[in-house]
Parts: structure tokens; sequence; C-alpha cells
């Protein structure tokens, strides 16, 4: 069961704060045994690990799943109760549940959705409530589920391209890691017994590999240390720094752009067939928004709310291309703005394609021959003092 920050007003009218678990705002009064109008506040607890055994709730199998049931007839009610009554982790059960009592004390679909926000963002908030007031829930729905099938295909493919660079890299680390632990020591062991004055990088080597032949339990935490900090970096603001500066690359900026982009167009089209006006649209667009397009966005949002038109704000902020241009004009003069940028959206997706391909091309190769180069490099220098010792012996 989700747990929730509360403050809120005690009997003697004083402001406190606890931290309760319940399904919905109902279920946290009655746990404090006081009415919902003495709520002040109420925050989600984010807790990874509580996340992690519960798993995330499924947005698109549920937006899918509620469209196919309503548009078989199914009211409301009864369609959520159908998919309360499946064998549903118990994340996705206490959400459903929680929406469920909230409707039937009579709220509106997208206030029993607002009660769950560690299951529902405000984006899906905002297009069920649009569509309420509009009569199309269930079109709504099905554009819910479109978009986040968009997003789980960019992000599949994206993670598809990372995979074998991240493959590559763990197998060269580990003969690396073989080599110094296992070979190097035996290595300087024979040469030892030998004699002769080695090489610098040679000696170099062999002083790194019997330390870590002595001590390969530190060697491998120290490779452990170093696995995890670009993890760590990338948690707490290497991931910004470097999509600041992906954006400026010659080659592979502009198609980052275009796919943003496209992020951005299909998030306004699903907002927009639902029935939300252009603004609110806008503004609800933002937490999708690449981080590089916000600024531009935010004085976009100004500019369409003192009467200018999409496409004239979009183009001056850099946010439309030649081709999107022209079809956010179609779609201003036909009244059909929402479908235009969907297709504009989908004029973009096979810029994915490209990018992946790029990636692999580029990516890939580079590492390739980086790993080659270290291994090697240790390859020849355990071998060069034999190769010295041979030449002064002929």
């Amino acid at each position: 069961m989700p747990e929730f920050r509360v403050r809120y007003l005690d009997a003697a009218r004083q402001p406190a704060e606890a931290c309760v678990q319940a399904a919905d705002v109902g279920g946290i009064a009655k746990a404090l045994g006081l009415p919902a109008a003495s709520l002040l506040a109420i925050e989600p607890v984010a807790a990874p690990a509580r996340r992690a055994a519960t798993g995330r709730f499924p947005r698109r199998q549920f937006a899918q799943q509620l469209a196919v049931l309503l548009r078989a007839g199914i009211p409301l009610l009864e369609s959520l109760q159908t998919l309360q009554s499946q064998d549903n982790p118990p994340a996705v059960a206490a959400a459903l549940g929680g929406i469920v009592e909230r409707i039937r004390l009579g709220e509106a679909f997208s206030a029993a959705l607002a009660t769950q926000p560690q299951a529902f963002d405000a984006l899906f908030v905002a297009v069920v409530e649009a569509s309420e007031r509009s009569g199309q829930l269930e079109q709504a729905l099905f554009e819910q589920a479109a978009y986040l099938a968009w997003l789980e295909q960019l992000r599949g493919k994206l993670v598809a391209a990372a995979v074998y660079p991240a493959l590559l890299v763990t197998a060269g680390s580990a003969v690396v890691i073989f080599l110094l632990v296992f070979v190097v020591p035996r290595f300087a062991g024979l040469l030892d017994g030998v004699g002769g004055e080695l090489p610098l990088a040679s000696r170099a080597l062999v002083a790194v590999g019997a330390f870590s032949g002595a001590h390969p339990g530190l060697l491998l935490a120290l490779a452990a240390a170093l696995a995890a900090a670009p993890v760590l970096a990338w948690r707490h603001g290497l991931r910004e720094a470097l999509q600041s500066r992906l954006w400026r690359l010659p080659l592979l900026g502009p198609r980052l752009h275009l796919l943003a982009l496209a992020q951005l167009y299909r998030c306004l089209a699903m907002l927009l067939l639902a029935g939300v006006p252009v603004v609110p649209a806008l503004t609800n667009a933002r937490g999708v928004a690449a981080a590089h397009l916000r600024q531009g966005l935010e004085r976009a949002i100004a500019a369409v709310t003192l009467g200018e038109r999409l496409s004239v704000a979009l183009q001056r902020e850099g946010l439309a291309t030649p081709v999107s241009l022209r079809m956010l004009r179609v779609g201003e003069h036909s009244g059909e703005l929402g479908a235009m940028l969907a297709q504009a959206a989908g004029f973009y997706d096979e810029e994915l394609s490209r990018l992946s391909e790029l990636v692999t091309r580029l990516v890939n190769p580079v590492l390739m021959l980086v790993m080659g180069l270290v291994i090697g490099t240790v390859v020849v220098l355990m071998y060069l003092p034999i190769f010295q010792l041979v030449d002064q012996v002929q």
C-alpha cells in the first residue's frame, strides 16, 4: 500500500505532520481519524526499495485494457472492477482499489486517478480530465496507450543499442583483470629467474601484476568501484551534464534534437486530441520536454498565452523544423492541430532507427579499438623483455 507524508490540522486545530499508509485520500483521513477537510497537503513518499518490491504501475496496459472494455459498452465502474478482479501485483491492486472506492463515492474518474500519484502522473490525469469534459474518454485512453507504447519502444531501442557496447567493455575489463591477476605475476617470476634489466614500461607492468597477484580482492574491489562510479555519477548530475552537451555534437546532436521534438509533438498531440486547450497542453508537456527545449518552451507558452499562433511561437524558439512548421500551419487552418502534430512526430520516427545505426557504427568499432589497444599493450609489455633477452643472446 502506498505511503504518504500528510500535513493536517489535528483535533486542537494545530498543524501537524505524519506518514500514513493508505490507498487514497479517504483512507488517509480515516487512518488519522479526521475529516478530509482537515488535510492540508499530501505528498507520496518516494521509497525506492518499496517500488522495487512492488513494481511499477503498468499505465500503458491499464489504459489499453480500460479503453477496450469501454469500447465494448461496459460502464466505467464495472470496467475498473473487471480489471481489479485480475491477478494483479500488490501495487496495482492497491491503486485500483483506491480508484474504485473513490468512484463509488461519486468522484470523477480523473479525481480518483489524482489520489494515486504513485501510479498516475499529472500528464495522465490531465488527459483523462479533458476527455471527461469532451466525452472522449475511450479515445483519450487509446491515445495515452499509444503514447506510452511509443515511449517504451523508444527506450527499448536505445537500450538495445547500448547492450553490445556494455558487453564489450565488460568482457574487455574481465580480460585485463585476468591478465593482471593470473598471467602477469607468473611472467614476473619467470623474468626474475632469467635476470637482466627490464624496460621501464615492463617493470611498471610487473609491479602492477605483482601487487594484483598479492591482493586480488583489493583489485576486484577497485574494479567494482570503477564500475559503480559512472552509475553514481549518472544519478548525481552526469546525465544532465551529458544532455546539455550531446545536442551540440555535429553529427549526433541534430538527430537527438529531432527525437526530442518528436516526443514533445506526440505529447501535445495526445493532449490536444483529448480536448485539452493549447496553453494547458503546452504547460503539461513541459514535464516530458528535453532539458534543452524547456526554456524555449516556456517562452512559447508565454507567447501563446498572449494570443500568438502556436506555429509562430514554436518557430521563433527553434521548436519546429521546416516540415513540422508546414504541418502546424495546416493544422491551425483546418482545426486539426492535434492530428498534424501526431503526423509530424511520426515523420521523425525513422530518425530513431537511424540513430541506433549511427551509434552502432561509431561507438562499437571505437570501443573495440580501445579495448584491443589496452589488451594488446599489456601483452606486448609482457613479451618485450623476452624479445630483448633473445636479442642479447643473438
